[in-house]
């Protein structure tokens, strides 16, 4: 096991509490724990969105997918960056000067309707639920693979950590928080891949995928995950049982695995290879691109800024932070086929940028020092995500279900957080064969044709009503959330099933948008009478109000 792991995961935990515990000093009302009193900088709120955006599935699952389907995927980075392009032009400023605290307090604000703000809140708690999981997820799966422990304690110890910060000190505390392990992330990916980079070179420059697919660099023994089928090169195949540790010489091909769905040879090298589809592209460009403009812990950040033009300031740095993470889990899903194509036979391709500095570098110091490295920035990437969805969806328990009000006891918040980490941390023990990125997809499905239609047309187009709102939550919301119910719990599906309720987005966001638009023009008379003073506020900048 390397030695460096361990403590590099205890600095990181260590350094996360005392930012906390720092950040506590300056958590004293209900409006600092839920919108740390909307005085967060643009740099910091954009080093703090970028610190919680880029989650397990940009870590670790954006580079096993490159490395399992090849460039097919190289939409996930692209629609998680631009995402925040149509959060610029569209939502930022708006959403700020709306003076809410939740989304369900912009339902309040915009359309006057008790009844939306619960079905917002419901949808809340789904979605942040759903992204919280693969976090928990991913943090037992670095925990398993760099030390052989147990899955469920590295979810278990992420989860306290999470609970405790947030806790303790809201949103200000974890501002601060984020903020460094953006930081710490994108180091943590950066200075490995120059050696890496260095390697390849120094290796000749092998081929990323021959033509008959990836190969064993060097003698390899693989232990079988669960049983399956592998097929060779020539055709044969074989039957394997979970257990069985299978032993390849160096250059031996690797073989095709029932339980894994990748592609070899140039169907990976080249767009348009493997199984995906042209429908399954186009829903999930929607998903990523306008998913971000509904994720709940992501809009509650532009709560924090001063004004309008200071959450437009921030969104447009986030666009370069995250744009320039995004660079760095591509080159590990490529240099995976070189250095790890046994990752493809036990289907653990997340566990690629753990596992590559070793594999690449060899067991000695370097390599397993950049290795530390790395699963420090994995543990940073559960923490910092975990605490931006637990303080969203915190928010939303303590505003309204437990019925507090915004001067109302800092104890019902922390009570809040502690319910809303519960269900997620459950679940997670029972999710963990998910492959991370899909999971997350899920949930920027839910976002995607649920908020997002309600915040485009609550602040663009006046005549949107509560009921037709309500509408276009529950037909485009509603779908897609079944959709991610029949993935998780369902039976397997193939075909135009399949990618309907995989990819979901190419249909539900259409749908949202259709039926809040036929829903509104049906109730016009529900329009709310002060809805000219609403879209004043909505639109004029903050210094020409009286």
């Amino acid at each position: 096991m390397n030695p460096y792991v361990v403590p590099g995961l205890v600095v990181v935990v260590l350094v996360t509490v005392g930012i906390g515990a720092y950040g506590l000093r300056f958590a004293r009302t209900t409006s600092d724990f839920l919108v740390a009193s909307r005085s967060v900088s643009p740099s910091w709120n954009a080093a703090a969105i970028s610190g919680e955006y880029l989650s397990a599935a940009s870590f670790l699952g954006v580079a096993g997918l490159v490395l399992r389907y090849g460039v097919d995927v190289l939409w996930y980075p692209v629609g998680f960056a631009a995402g925040y392009l149509a959060l610029l032009l569209f939502v930022a400023a708006p959403l700020r000067r709306s003076g809410a605290f939740t989304l369900p307090d912009f339902c309040q604000v915009r359309l006057r309707s008790p009844f939306l703000r619960r079905l917002a809140t419901v949808f809340v708690i789904f979605i942040g639920c759903l992204y919280l999981v693969p976090q928990l997820q991913g943090a037992g799966l670095t925990f398993t693979t760099v030390t052989g422990g147990s899955y469920v304690w590295g979810a278990l110890l992420v989860g306290v950590v999470v609970t405790a910060n947030v806790a303790l000190g809201g949103m200000r505390a974890i501002t601060f928080v984020q903020a460094f392990q953006y930081w710490l992330k994108l180091t943590a990916l950066a200075v490995p891949v120059i050696f890496l980079v260095l390697q390849w070179q120094a290796d000749d420059r092998p081929e990323v995928t021959p033509p008959a697919g990836p190969a064993f660099s060097a003698s390899t023994t693989v232990v079988v995950q669960q049983d399956a089928t592998l097929t060779g090169p020539d055709g044969s195949t074989r039957q394997v049982s979970a257990g069985d540790e299978l032993s390849f010489a160096a250059g031996d091909p690797v073989p095709q695995v029932s339980t894994v769905d990748a592609t070899f040879g140039a169907e990976w090298l080249l767009p348009g290879g493997g199984d995906g589809s042209l429908f399954a592209t186009y829903s999930l460009i929607l998903a990523t691109f306008l998913g971000t403009m509904g994720l709940p812990h992501v809009l509650v950040r532009f709560y924090t800024n001063p004004d309008g033009a200071s959450a437009r300031r921030t969104t447009l740095v986030v666009l370069g932070l995250v744009g320039l993470f995004y660079l760095l889990p591509t080159l590990y899903g490529v240099l995976g086929r070189i250095y790890t194509p046994q990752l493809l036979m036990t289907g653990r391709t997340d566990a690629v940028v753990l596992l590559l500095p070793e594999a690449a570098l060899g067991g000695g110091h370097l390599g397993q020092l950049l290795g530390a490295l790395v699963t420090a920035g994995a543990l940073a990437a559960f923490l910092s995500t975990s605490s931006g969805l637990l303080t969203s969806v915190a928010g939303v328990v303590f505003t309204d279900i437990l019925h507090a009000d915004r001067g109302g006891s800092v104890r019902d918040f922390r009570l809040a957080t502690v319910l809303s980490a519960s269900v997620p941390m459950l679940l997670s023990v029972y999710v963990s064969n998910m492959d991370v990125s899909r999971v997350v997809g899920l949930a920027f499905a839910v976002a995607a044709s649920s908020f997002c239609p309600l915040l485009v047309l609550g602040i663009w187009w006046r005549r949107l009503t509560d009921w037709g709102a309500a509408a276009g939550i529950l037909a485009g919301g509603g779908a897609a959330m079944g959709a991610v119910l029949l993935t998780v719990l369902g039976p397997p599906l193939t075909g135009w099933p399949a990618q309907l309720v995989n990819q979901p987005a190419a249909w539900t966001v259409p749908l949202a948008f259709l039926v809040m638009v036929v829903g509104s023009l049906a109730t016009g008379r529900r329009v709310p009478p002060d809805i000219g003073a609403t879209m004043l506020r909505l639109h004029a900048p903050e210094s020409l109000r009286l």
